[in-house]
């Protein structure tokens, strides 16, 4: 293809990226509106006004299957400004996981329906959040790491490991989602037990958590290594979860362990080997693409 032709699939995407952006700014616009006349509406009105956004936002997309991903989107947001009123109207004293965790419950058929990734990574993003609210509010609502608190991480990794299991491509034929929903399920997975290790490690509080975590990066290495189930992208993120673990880990042994010597030469050590492990780590997922991109073609 030459520079000066024209994208493949730019008529098609280019009207599809402008309505999902479009629905994206007009669901935030709607509750940004609602927070900016707060006064004017009253609670009936604010009701009134979130509610049939929804339902019409959802009838839409049943109406018409082209708009049916940035409809669906505008309804998804619509039903988190929905719970997150009702939750600053009544005080119910409910947990903030409890909300995010009804509205990924009321979201799901949504995404069923939909079969997009534009709704699918949202969700991702929303459930994710109610995992590390759950995980936050059963360890006494704190965020530093204590050894008693290793149950509660465990729960809550297994449960970020199972959305990303969930929004697999493998069971596209049944949820309609693609690559994204899955990539923003790994990712926010691997800032989930990096942020966990890498506190517990530097609070010197748990040195479990933080050989869990890197126990758990590693499998989760090995098997995106897997030619059946190999993805460039996860595959990094994990690496670079990897690396961040290693480094926090070495940073925790040059300068908290050992507060005495020459500085300047343990940061300098400290850096060759971040560079040297994200070195190693680039050369191995480019290896491992390049070796299943035989194996593949040769197939």
């Amino acid at each position: 293809m030459d520079l000066h032709d024209e994208p493949p699939a730019l008529s098609q995407r280019l009207p599809q990226g402008v309505a999902v952006l479009a629905a994206a700014l007009g669901g935030l616009g709607l509750i940004f509106w609602i927070a900016a006349n707060w006064d004017t509406l009253g609670r009936t009105g604010r009701f009134a006004l979130l509610q049939g956004s929804v339902v019409v936002m959802c009838a839409g997309a049943l109406w018409r299957p082209a708009l049916r991903a940035p409809l669906g989107l505008l309804a998804l947001l619509g039903i988190g400004g929905l719970f997150a009123f009702f939750g600053q109207t009544y005080q119910t004293g409910a947990d903030a996981w409890q909300l995010f965790a009804l509205w990924a419950a009321l979201a799901l058929p949504l995404c069923l329906g939909a079969r997009s990734d534009v709704l699918w990574a949202p969700f991702a993003l929303v459930a994710m959040s109610g995992i590390s609210l759950w995980i936050v509010a059963h360890t006494g609502h704190r965020w530093r790491i204590l050894p008693q608190d290793l149950p509660v991480h465990l729960i809550g990794w297994s449960a970020a490991i199972a959305l990303v299991a969930a929004l697999h491509p493998a069971w596209q034929r049944l949820t309609g989602g693609g690559l994204w929903g899955e990539r923003t399920a790994v990712t926010l997975a691997v800032v989930m037990v990096c942020v966990s290790g890498a506190s517990a490690v530097f609070g010197d509080r748990s040195g479990a958590h933080y050989a869990l975590a890197l126990a758990v990066l590693g499998i989760a290495a090995v098997v995106l290594a897997n030619r059946h189930l190999f993805d460039i992208y996860g595959l990094s993120a994990v690496a670079l979860g990897l690396n961040a673990l290693l480094v926090a880990g070495l940073t925790h042994l040059l300068f908290d362990r050992h507060s005495g010597g020459d500085e300047i030469g343990r940061l300098l050590l400290l850096g060759l080997s971040a560079a040297g492990l994200l070195a190693a780590s680039v050369s191995g997922v480019m290896h491992l693409a390049r070796r299943h991109a035989r194996t593949g073609a040769t197939a």
